[in-house]
């Protein structure tokens, strides 16, 4: 389970942004007093994943701090949006890679990250700022270090509203324009690297990903040769990733049939049923998966406390009506999909594999 509130990712934010000496004790000590903050999510750098390899990542092994919990599900969509808005999954809403929205003919599924259902372009019927409403950062005018792809996208509106995009067309440019953005004296800079996810969705946990990692370690410590004298760095992580392989496979063809929708993510499955049908398909669900998975109800995952809370009816309606969650490195495929099955690592369950992720600290 997530630790909202305290050592997560919705919690760190707002802690940074606390003024010098008034930060929780939790943050590692680097950041407590220092004047400037970079904040650099790797994305898809897993705790455990990290202590796997110390010998590729001399750097970020070096660093001062250890693991903190992301959100549920363990996503990019919305670990990143808990972590710019400061907020849990169940007040920000974007509660997964894809969920249900209302499309121009019927109900359709959002993909988060393209911001695209079927249809095409879902901007003009699911406008961004209206789908996640909060402002990031506190309302603050933080600039965002970031790929020039994402710059204006969907999901960058969603998820960065009101912050101001700095982006990079290779990733050599990251330290040069955050040590240009510290020495405008901006107090609080957030950076985005998303290679460490893109190399291990498409090769798996083998010699790229350690290569990708070495590079990686080798990014943090050119964004640490711009920090002026008194500035921090903290580098983090949406999520963690498991090695799935040949264990992700369709639905059961029973389950298949009564199942009208698909969304979420292979490791955390949203089925959805005909109307009336949801108690038939959960007990089909679980007479199929529940000797490897966490088959739930929409109600009884939202009573766990998995999003953080309770869901206004709105987000309520985002869900579906059955979960699958593996509980080992099962996967769960979307027949709509044809990309979903080339993945080799995946995320967004429930396991420590997914669930932690670094938080940790050098000082100038």
């Amino acid at each position: 389970m997530p630790s909202y509130g305290a050592s997560s990712l919705d919690s760190l934010v707002p802690a940074l942004l606390q003024a010098p000496g008034e930060r929780p004790v939790w943050l590692p000590g680097p950041l407590g007093g220092a004047p400037q903050v970079v904040l650099l999510a790797l994305d898809g750098l897993g705790w455990r994943q990290l202590q796997d390899r110390c010998r590729w990542a001399p750097v970020l092994v070096g660093l001062e701090g250890g693991p903190i919990s992301s959100v549920a599900p363990t996503t990019t969509a919305a670990a990143l949006t808990s972590l710019t808005t400061g907020m849990v999954p169940a007040a920000h809403g974007i509660v997964g890679y894809k969920f249900a929205v209302a499309g121009p003919s019927g109900p359709e599924v959002l993909n988060v990250l393209r911001w695209t259902t079927r249809s095409g372009d879902a901007r003009p019927f699911v406008p961004p700022r209206q789908a996640q409403p909060l402002a990031a950062f506190g309302g603050r005018p933080v600039p965002v270090v970031s790929r020039s792809d994402f710059s204006g996208s969907g999901f960058s509106q969603a998820h960065q509203q009101g912050a101001r995009e700095v982006a990079w067309t290779v990733a050599s440019s990251l330290p040069p324009l955050v040590g240009d953005l510290l020495a405008q004296g901006e107090a609080f800079v957030y950076a985005y690297y998303e290679g460490i996810d893109k190399v291990a969705h498409a090769a798996g946990l083998g010699a790229l990903y350690d290569a990708e990692l070495a590079f990686v370690d080798r990014l943090v410590g050119d964004v640490m040769s711009v920090l002026p004298p008194g500035a921090a760095l903290a580098v983090t992580s949406d999520h963690g990733q498991v090695d799935v392989g040949s264990r992700a496979r369709p639905l059961a063809p029973p389950v298949a049939a009564s199942t009208v929708l698909v969304s979420g993510e292979a490791r955390f499955r949203w089925l959805h049923s005909r109307p009336g049908e949801a108690q038939d398909l959960l007990e089909r669900a679980q007479a199929h998966y529940g000797g490897e998975a966490w088959v739930a109800s929409r109600a009884e995952v939202v009573a766990r406390g998995l999003f953080g809370g309770p869901l206004r009816d709105e987000f309520l309606g985002r869900l579906g009506d059955v979960a699958m969650v593996p509980l080992g490195h099962d996967a769960y495929l979307d027949p709509a999909d044809g990309g979903d099955a080339r993945l080799v690592c995946r995320h967004g369950g429930l396991t420590a594999d997914e669930m932690f992720v670094p938080l940790l600290a050098a000082g100038a």
